[in-house]
């Protein structure tokens, strides 16, 4: 059965609401928690954008059995990867166990605000020399390290869980994939890419978590849905080639000008239907998905989601 979860979106979401949010998917049922790390939002009509970090610390301490995780975190620019193992350990030893890392190579809208965000080869390359420091700190060894661009003249975690932290990559494509068998215990990506998953099992994943995500927008009305979704989430139509280089929300408005609610209503269910809704998440369990969380667009619905997924849709999920 896969396992199903609830999306923690901070672009969407203040830093208060996001902790009841989490209290309540625990409540209805979702077996796991996945927090955004953004700097911005992709649109200023989203409207948010806290810290993930401070928002996990106290999900942690507020709910007790669903599992945590960060979807995704960029370690090269913003955050030095020394620190964000430091930080993944505090919230596994705060959730007592429940927390992955889930670490991608990231996004000019969020780390441009520490420096010039540098050019794909250079991160890529920053990206490896993150996971091998990350994933030995989290081993708990005590790690001196020097690459072509980081220094760690010695660091060693002092608070980790019992089990280490695991770690999840995303990919897209064979060099990702590899880093994710080579470094990590799941991968990650955002669509049902069913030729990603083969070729994680080839390079080694067999028989490891694969993580997906799906965006729906439930609701009774499918028109005001597909305006909501066309006012906040129309972003996700860009082919990541071009998110990953746009410096901020205005880049977002003008790249996604030209796309329409019938446009991005075509990858988004919206309405009351769940046969619709439980389709788009089918397409992840049938690429080979084994972890797929939900992403409810829209601010003001999310009360009455998590009322209709704990009555009518996981009931639904849980059959897949």
């Amino acid at each position: 059965m896969v396992s199903v979860g609830y999306t923690l979106m901070c672009e969407q979401t203040g830093p208060k609401e996001l902790v009841q949010q989490a209290i309540r998917a625990e409540e209805a049922g979702f077996d796991h928690l996945v927090i955004s790390d953004h700097y911005y939002p992709w649109l200023a009509s989203q409207g948010h954008s806290p810290y993930a970090w401070s928002v996990l610390g106290a999900v942690a301490h507020a709910t007790s059995r669903i599992r945590l995780m960060s979807f995704v975190t960029c370690p090269i620019r913003r955050y030095h990867p020394a620190v964000v193992a430091q930080k993944a350990a505090t919230i596994g030893v705060m959730s007592d166990g429940r927390f992955t890392l889930s670490l991608g190579a990231g996004e000019n809208l969020n780390e441009h605000v520490v420096g010039a965000w540098p050019h794909v080869h250079q991160r890529h390359e920053m990206f490896e020399e993150a996971l091998q420091i990350i994933r030995p700190l989290l081993d708990g060894d005590n790690l001196s390290y020097s690459g072509n661009h980081f220094e760690v003249p010695e660091a060693y975690l002092w608070d980790r869980p019992e089990t280490p932290v695991p770690i999840a990559v995303a990919a897209s494509g064979p060099h990702s994939v590899q880093l994710a068998a080579e470094y990590a215990d799941a991968v990650v990506c955002d669509n049902p890419d069913a030729g990603v998953i083969q070729l994680y099992d080839e390079a080694g994943g067999t028989g490891r978590p694969r993580y997906g995500q799906v965006a729906v927008c439930y609701g009774p009305d499918a028109d005001d849905c597909r305006e909501t979704v066309h006012e906040q989430w129309r972003w996700a139509a860009l082919n990541w080639t071009v998110k990953a280089e746009l410096p901020g929300p205005e880049s977002f408005v003008g790249a996604s000008e030209t796309i329409r609610p019938e446009d991005i209503a075509r990858t988004v269910p919206c309405g009351p239907d769940l046969d619709a809704h439980v389709a788009a998440f089918q397409k992840y369990v049938d690429a080979g998905f084994t972890d797929v969380a939900l992403v409810q667009v829209g601010v003001e619905s999310q009360p009455m989601f998590l009322d209709w997924a704990r009555d009518e849709l996981l009931p639904r999920l849980r059959e897949l």
